[in-house]
């Protein structure tokens, strides 16, 4: 499981962003597991100002940039924080 922390002055309703990526509902300050199709079974929840994300990997091999790109930009209007960040703040730990 990965925290990525939402930066201080994000306020954003993360039920429409997953519905706007991904078509499906469900409580993210409860946490809930979908299938979000290349990229796989996502379990995702919000606590705090941090929210936590495990991807179970898809098994169906996926060669389209494109579903990268749609997890980035996700990860981005979620957290606003750009990949860069994302790594940065990673490799402190």
């Amino acid at each position: 499981m990965r925290e990525y922390k939402i930066k201080k002055g994000h306020n954003v309703d993360l039920q429409d962003l997953v519905h706007k990526y991904f078509g499906v509902k469900g409580d993210v300050e409860k946490g809930f597991k979908f299938n979000a199709g290349a990229i796989g079974i996502v379990f995702i929840q919000k606590k705090g100002s941090s929210l936590f994300i495990d991807v179970e990997p898809s098994r169906e091999k996926c060669s389209d940039f494109s579903v990268i790109r749609k997890w980035n930009d996700f990860l981005f209007e979620a957290t606003g924080k750009t990949a860069k960040e994302r790594k940065k703040e990673l490799t402190k730990i």
